[in-house]
């Protein structure tokens, strides 16, 4: 199996930079799943430098299948990044209203701070500036 490792480091860093634009324009539950776009792409670039390949989209199980230490900061925010990855996107989650009557600033901040937390960590593991 090919890493593409890089590839996925690359596009998580994309997601982050459209997380950051849309907090300037008040989309706050874009930025929710943005930041938990980069925290799976971050993840699974992980698992692709240790040649593992693992399909699914909760963060928390991804990081769960590495054979490596996860510290609990990580695993923290990878949970509360999981729980945005559909409320986020479809109104049919809630009784009435859309996803951007439910978001707020306070969620935005912190799940972009989640997205760089994981991004960064993973980075420092795979030694590879994008």
């Amino acid at each position: 199996m090919v890493s593409r490792y890089y590839d996925w480091l690359r596009q998580a860093e994309r997601n982050l930079k459209s997380a950051e634009i849309n907090f300037q324009n008040e989309l706050y539950e874009e930025v929710c799943y943005e930041a938990q776009q980069v925290a799976e792409k971050s993840v699974k670039a992980l698992l692709s430098y240790f040649h593992k390949e693992i399909r699914g989209h909760s963060v928390t199980f991804l990081l769960q299948s590495l054979s490596i230490s996860v510290p609990a900061e990580i695993l923290k925010c990878a949970q509360e990044l999981d729980k945005h990855y559909i409320p986020s996107r479809y109104p049919d989650v809630y009784d009435q209203g859309a996803p951007a009557d439910y978001y707020n600033k306070d969620d935005a901040i912190s799940c972009l701070e989640c997205g760089r937390r994981i991004l960064t960590w993973v980075k420092e593991i795979v030694g590879k500036s994008v």
